[in-house]
């Protein structure tokens, strides 16, 4: 098994990873609070650790992922009560939605979903574990953790309790009633409108913090492997799961590695709803393909940050006409490269792998390249390197098998057009049939570019019966108008097949 190194946000380094059953991962990541559509930032997420959870199968290790829906929390009330619908309504819609976003961007389905609503019974048992043990207290019907009975609370963000709640999100409230500022809700009074369950303290509904603990020991028990989540989430959410778990049980540790994924920026900015720059995932999958997306994203660390360049097309009233993804749109080229490599590929084989032997010593780099690189905290793109390089050569040896023996020459394109695939598979990309890809593709251009389809194919028709008829200069007369419009002729043994070039 290779051995890995991840960098873990509680001690602020990389180090190697010893799980706690020997060549087994558990892995618990915060998943949506689904009261409105999924935007970018949770695609950003979600791929994420998907491709962590991948590339952990790929180095060998038995994976047991779990990602959570938060489906009980104020701000599904507040959005569901301004909607008129019921709570948990509108979390099973968003909830669905999301699951079916995230499948766009081939995220696959983690082991366990759990969700809020479902684990009341585990939330209410810990509750009372933290109270008996003296660091929860109970005042009106609310239960709140006592910050100041946790010593090393701020560990995991590194800064004190003054500089934590100056930083906190708007999650977090002031309420005159707790013995000290910092303290935080574990469990809340019912109030008028709003979804409650029975209690030792009275109805009400958890504090957000707490549900993530509960869940967490429920499916991998007091303590696991791996923590993920969005760096936005290491304070409050995180520094207060790792205060309820270890205060509940007395136990050292809670996760025994962290992992937080980079912010998403648009021109520069942090993605947030306050600067109008909240893009939807289903916006940006309809546009530019959910696999190109995942691309880009792969084409860097998880842990740092993703700059999106966008332009907005207006009219000279202010009216949006366009709006254009150029960083996406690069990764949708650069993809399509990839694409048209193992169309090329699969053609040439015809199936026909040419058995057992030797190949070029250049190709058997890529799968250990893809291995060290991911060995070192899921670098993806010293991964993405070694692929495009792989794609070079099978490029090269496409064009050019002069002074190569022709058993060997097959033998390693067939080798790296299963290695594409399988380091492209651990990337979360190349899953898909290239004619499927390309087709795809070539559909999302066509409208981008704003071209009608059925005249290109006339135009194909029309080329096909001049060239039938020896009339070369109509034919490329032709050929010229299309390229004009954007649209590059692909002359095949099959026929003549099409692609709209990119546009800048």
């Amino acid at each position: 098994m290779t051995s890995l190194r991840l960098h873990d946000s509680l001690r602020r380094q990389k180090v190697p990873f010893e799980p706690l059953v020997p060549g087994k991962v558990g892995m618990y990541v915060c998943g949506p609070t689904p009261y409105a559509p999924a935007h970018i930032g949770h695609a950003y997420s979600a791929i994420c650790f998907d491709t962590i959870r991948r590339s952990l199968g790929f180095l060998g290790f038995e994976v047991r992922y779990v990602r959570n829906i938060t489906d009980v929390e104020d701000k599904i009330i507040n959005a569901a009560n301004k909607e008129g619908v019921a709570w948990n309504a509108l979390a099973e819609r968003y909830t669905d939605a999301y699951v079916r976003d995230m499948a766009r961007f081939n995220v696959l389905p983690p082991d366990e979903a759990p969700k809020v609503s479902t684990h009341i019974s585990e939330i209410i048992a810990l509750i009372e574990h933290l109270i008996a043990n003296g660091v929860a207290y109970v005042v009106d019907g609310d239960v709140n953790y006592e910050v100041a009975k946790f010593p090393t609370y701020g560990k995991l963000s590194g800064m004190s309790v003054d500089e934590l709640r100056a930083g906190g999100s708007d999650r977090v409230q002031v309420d005159e009633r707790k013995r000290a500022p910092a303290d935080f809700a574990l469990w809340k009074a019912a109030k008028p409108g709003e979804p409650f369950w029975p209690s030792p303290w009275g109805n009400g509904r958890p504090g957000w913090h707490i549900e993530c603990s509960a869940m967490t020991e429920a499916h991998l028990g007091k303590t696991f492997d791996i923590h993920g989540g969005g760096k936005d989430l290491i304070f409050p959410h995180h520094e207060n799961e790792v205060a309820q778990s270890q205060g509940a049980h007395g136990t050292e540790t809670f996760a025994r590695y962290w992992l937080h994924n980079g912010f998403v920026n648009f021109d520069g900015e942090k993605m947030s709803k306050s600067l109008g720059n909240v893009r939807s995932a289903e916006e940006i999958a309809d546009t530019v393909g959910g696999e190109a997306t995942r691309f880009y994203f792969v084409e860097h660390h998880y842990r740092s940050p993703v700059e999106f360049e966008i332009h907005t097309v207006r009219d000279d009233a202010g009216n949006v006409l366009d709006v254009r993804f150029y960083s996406l749109e690069g990764a949708d080229s650069r993809l399509e490269k990839f694409y048209v490599t193992l169309q090329r590929l699969d053609a040439f084989l015809a199936g026909n792998d040419g058995g057992e032997g030797a190949v070029l010593p250049d190709a058997e780099k890529l799968l250990p390249a893809a291995k060290e690189a991911l060995a070192d905290d899921f670098n993806t793109p010293v991964a993405m390197a070694a692929l495009h390089e792989a794609n070079r050569l099978a490029n090269k040896l496409l064009d050019e098998g002069k002074g190569i023996d022709k058993a060997v020459r097959r033998r390693t394109l067939a080798r790296l057009g299963k290695d594409l695939r399988t380091v492209g598979g651990v990337l979360g990309i190349l899953t898909a049939a290239p004619a499927t890809y390309l087709a795809e593709r070539r559909a999302r251009m066509v409208k981008r570019r704003k071209l009608d389809a059925a005249m290109v194919e006339a135009k194909i028709t029309e080329r096909t019966a001049a060239r039938a008829n020896k009339d070369f200069a109509g034919a490329d007369a032709i050929r010229k108008g299309l390229l004009e419009l954007g649209v590059e002729l692909l002359d095949t043994p099959q026929g003549t097949d099409w692609r709209v070039r990119d546009d800048g």
